[in-house]
């Protein structure tokens, strides 16, 4: 029973093609990898196109001796540019044949600080706004048309617990743009639902996982830090692979009649 419980978790996303924004690092990198790794064509995309390729080669080596034989696929693209983003698109297309699954990754408070509202310049605002809402607008415009001819997708937004409540580090922009994607999530569920397309979001903690992260962790006190991690029910940080997990359910066929949706993947921080 188990031996047939393994094959099916390998062969859970076979023949299936991927799109991960974001790519280079923590929360996409571990994302890519869980689709790889479960036999899923994948291509990655990000604006860091050293970064990227580092992941690309770390993930095909780690699965190079497996049964698994699909090579993680990369295509660098700054995806708040409209038209770098459909010729990612119809690079996929073309190659593939096909888009099945999109995860809108990319994000970040793009190096920003918490500062008052009268000293954010609106530079500032537009860029966090680009980067997490337009990027993620672009790219589900994109593959919608491919999606709708298959009538099937599904397409999974990575927000934030700042969307749903506030930023942790005070960047006002940050979480209206987060908040923008849900209600983005929302509309789209309702719109493309009719062609066999989910579209979920999920809402992640606090999770080391990239440079900008890692700095906010370390400009804390030791009392918040602890502080921090005593607000969270589990009584950890997050990690990437907490993030990719939910990942995968609501990009498999377990996840068919949820669309829509907000989880919040934060161990238990936010009690709604």
């Amino acid at each position: 029973m188990f031996e047939s419980v393994n094959s099916l978790h390998f062969s859970l996303f076979s023949g299936k093609t991927v799109v991960v924004t974001g790519a280079a690092h923590g929360i996409g990198a571990a994302i890519c990898c869980a689709f790889t790794s479960q036999g899923a064509n994948v291509i990655g995309t990000d604006i860091l196109a050293e970064e990227l390729e580092q992941v690309r080669n770390d993930i095909n080596d780690r699965f190079k001796d497996s049964e698994n034989q699909n090579q993680f696929d990369i295509f660098p693209c700054d995806i708040t540019e409209e038209r770098q983003v459909i010729d990612l698109i119809q690079y996929i297309i073309e190659k593939y044949k096909k888009i099945d699954i999109l995860v809108n990754n990319a994000g970040g408070v793009c190096g920003q600080v918490n500062q008052p509202i009268e000293d954010v310049q609106e530079d500032e605002w537009r860029k966090i706004f680009n980067v997490n809402l337009d990027g993620a607008f672009f790219t589900t415009k994109a593959v919608a048309p491919y999606m709708k001819k298959q009538k099937y997708g599904r397409i999974i937004n990575i927000s934030s617990g700042a969307g749903r409540s506030t930023s942790l580090t005070g960047i006002q922009a940050y979480a209206s743009a987060k908040a923008g994607q849900i209600g983005f999530t929302r509309q789209m569920a309702q719109e493309l639902g009719p062609f066999g397309i989910t579209v979920n979001n999920i809402a992640p903690g606090f999770v080391l996982s990239n440079p900008s992260t890692r700095k906010q962790w370390e400009r804390m006190t030791k009392s918040q830090q602890e502080g921090l991690i005593e607000s969270i029910s589990v009584k950890r940080l997050g990690e990437p692979v907490d993030i990719a997990n939910p990942v995968l359910f609501f990009a498999s066929d377990f996840a068919s009649y949820i669309s829509g949706q907000t989880i919040s993947v934060d161990g238990g921080q936010q009690l709604f």
